[in-house]
């Protein structure tokens, strides 16, 4: 599956992909927690139970992976934008549905981070240094600051958080222009 070209050249199954993989699959993943989440809850609490309490752990987290590109607009990358963008809309939806079963619902946004995906944007070091232009902390991320949030968010430690979107992207998507006002 190719994801970046112009809209025009996009074709059909491209951006069928990029919504199954990046939208669909995440959907599929969280509609199965779901159900075990309030499987649980009932056998806790009794049928007639929602499982609220003023105070405590969460009865369930649920986490999905999106990307920078939500925001702003980033040309090439429409169907990826789209379909990410459409996976947060799910994540506010989810969460405000799922509150009064204590089912938290939250999402990461990395940026550019070193993986295998992204390799193409650092290649060389000329492509590096464009990249970090985009990056108010002027340094590519790791896997493990990915991880780090995540953990973080799925803990009891931000039991009070819902609905909400943590950009892990350097200062990327705040598109300030502090390094050279590039996006990559």
């Amino acid at each position: 599956m190719r994801l970046e070209h112009p809209v025009r050249d996009l074709s059909l199954a491209d951006w069928e992909g990029a919504l199954r993989i990046n939208l669909t699959g995440q959907f599929l993943c969280a509609r199965e927690a779901i159900r075990r989440f309030t499987e649980q809850a009932q056998a806790a609490t009794g049928a007639s139970g929602n499982g609220r309490s003023a105070a405590g752990t969460s009865a369930g987290k649920i986490l999905c992976i999106a990307a920078v590109h939500d925001r702003p607009g980033w040309a090439g990358q429409g169907s990826d934008a789209v379909s990410k963008g459409g996976a947060l809309r799910l994540v506010q939806s989810l969460a405000e549905e799922l509150a009064p079963y204590r089912i938290r619902v939250n999402a990461i946004c990395p940026g550019a981070i070193r993986t295998g995906t992204g390799r193409p944007s650092w290649a060389t070091p000329e492509a590096e240094a464009a990249l970090l232009e985009s990056i108010p902390l002027g340094r590519l991320g790791i896997i493990e600051d990915v991880g780090r949030a995540a953990v973080w968010l799925v803990s009891d430690e931000s039991d009070y958080i819902t609905g909400a979107t943590l950009y892990v992207d350097g200062g990327m998507s705040l598109a300030t222009g502090a390094r050279g006002g590039r996006l990559a």
